[in-house]
């Protein structure tokens, strides 16, 4: 099985990047992601310089494999932020939603190729799934969200029926690298840096700013700006209030007419669709689905043909042309975190917790972490930093860090199982001597590196799909041979 590229690397514009960032800057930028871009090139025109250090390559992570959604329908969220942070938060969470919404429709105005605007569709075929759309349709009155309410036998725009339906007008769909490669221009026109292959790695607070360790060295900087998913540099136990999620996502061909809009459904079975240009522009359907907690699931390759399956049953003639995997997280509380790190003076922000809805929450997070640098605060910002923990996400903590804990204990007695040859594309865990080895066969040799996860200790688990060590605890993730793929792990594994 060839390793997974997504849609939108593959017709992703030349991107622009330095060799080396400098030695002293006002910020630095963890993260190539939307959320770290968009916050770059806030800062570079208000006359700040920004250095951008990302450990793999621009929008190597979510949002270089999104299904790119620039949507204020948004699935289950508003019920459950409703149901886990009361009203004045959801209240803020749409007026956040709102203004990043508009900020990317203005940096990508006029660009057809990038962004077209769509109706938004969220539906259901079976109960479960019509309750979901009915609460969420109760959530969005609340706090005054013009949707349409579909019943029964109402065209949704879809081939197949649909029980119940929301439909928003006027939204858009974005091709994300595109996007990133104008905000990556923008912040190097304007004197920043973005380096390439450099990861960070640690940080320390000092008077007057803040000293960054990476694996080019050390950086002097006034602010550090962490961007990556889980951050890597955590001074409030985010990977313990952080749910990790992945969803493959793959293009099709299709024979007939293709749905025109944005569509998710809300059924256990859940499925994203849009519509977008391959490399040789001919229109794809993109389907999404099969989520998994990361480093949970071992038949990865199971949930790829029931997407392929699904997609064929539901559209004629359906034949994938690539595929691709995306990781996202969520906090216990719903709500997107974007701000200032306890215990830091002011000197270390975060983003993170956008829950699949990162086109609108990254650049909102952006918009936050902006100005409160420049000291020109952004109205919603307070109300979504509140305490919201109630006794529902109480509930939900404790049943997250248990499930931790049943991973890692489960992890410790896998390693004793795994054993004999391995086929190309397989890999397992096995003991050498007290230590856990994770073994795969790549192109016909066989990569041994440490079992156990750099961040926490987690025994790592084998994606059989998309050819990776992923950890059940958190969410890192690790390349055959040893590298970060995801954090929060900010070291590699070791070869054995």
């Amino acid at each position: 099985m060839t390793a997974p590229q997504s849609l939108w690397r593959l017709t992703s514009p030349p991107i622009q990047t330095d060799a080396q960032p400098p030695a002293n800057t006002d910020v630095v930028i963890a993260g190539a992601g939307l959320a770290g871009l968009a916050t770059g090139a806030l800062l570079a025109r208000r006359g700040q310089r920004v250095a951008v250090l990302e450990g793999r390559d621009v929008g190597a992570a979510t949002t270089g494999n999104t299904t790119a959604k620039l949507s204020l329908l948004q699935g289950s969220v508003y019920s459950q932020i409703q149901s886990h942070a009361g009203l004045e938060a959801l209240e803020a969470y749409v007026a956040a939603n709102r203004a990043g919404q508009d900020w990317v429709r203005r940096e990508l105005a006029g660009e057809h190729d990038a962004i077209q605007q769509v109706d938004a569709v969220t539906y259901a075929i079976a109960s479960e799934g019509e309750r979901a759309v009915d609460q969420e349709a109760e959530a969005m009155a609340a706090v005054g969200v013009d949707v349409d309410v579909l019943a029964q036998g109402q065209d949704a725009g879809l081939p197949y029926p649909v029980t119940r339906a929301l439909r928003m007008h006027g939204q858009s769909q974005i091709h994300p690298m595109r996007l990133l490669a104008k905000l990556a221009a923008e912040i190097r026109s304007h004197g920043g840096t973005i380096v390439t292959g450099c990861r960070v790695q640690g940080a320390e607070v000092e008077d007057g700013g803040v000293v960054v360790q990476t694996t080019a060295g050390e950086l002097d900087a006034e602010t550090l700006v962490v961007t990556t998913g889980s951050p890597v540099i955590d001074r409030a136990a985010f990977f313990a209030r952080l749910v990790p999620s992945r969803s493959l996502v793959a293009a099709y061909r299709v024979v007939g007419p293709l749905p025109r809009g944005v569509f998710l459904s809300l059924d256990p079975e859940g499925r994203s669709l849009r519509t977008a240009r391959g490399e040789d522009g001919r229109e794809l359907l993109v389907v999404g689905g099969g989520a998994f907690t990361t480093g949970r699931e071992r038949e990865t390759d199971r949930l790829l043909r029931e997407l392929d399956d699904w997609t064929g049953d539901n559209f004629a003639g359906a034949v994938r042309v690539t595929w691709w995997a995306a990781q996202d997280y969520r906090t216990v509380s719903r709500v997107p975190f974007a701000g200032a790190m306890p215990g830091t003076n002011g000197r270390i922000y975060a983003a993170t917790g956008f829950d699949k809805w990162g086109m609108t929450n990254a650049p909102a997070a952006a918009l936050t972490i902006a100005g409160d640098i420049l000291r020109e605060p952004v109205p919603w910002a307070e109300a979504l930093r509140s305490p919201h923990l109630r006794l529902v996400d109480g509930v939900d903590f404790v049943a997250a860090q248990a499930s931790v804990a049943a991973s890692l204990v489960g992890g410790v007695v896998r390693t004793v199982t795994g054993s004999g040859d391995l086929a190309e594309g397989e890999g397992h865990v096995v003991r050498d001597g007290r230590h856990p080895v994770a073994e795969a066969r790549i192109d016909g040799v066989v990569c041994r590196v440490s079992g156990v996860c750099t961040h926490m200790g987690g025994i790592l688990e084998w994606n059989t799909a998309e050819r990776s060590w992923d950890c059940p605890l958190h969410g890192s993730r690790f390349s055959p041979d040893g590298d970060v793929l995801e954090g929060p792990a900010s070291v590699g594994l070791e070869r054995r």
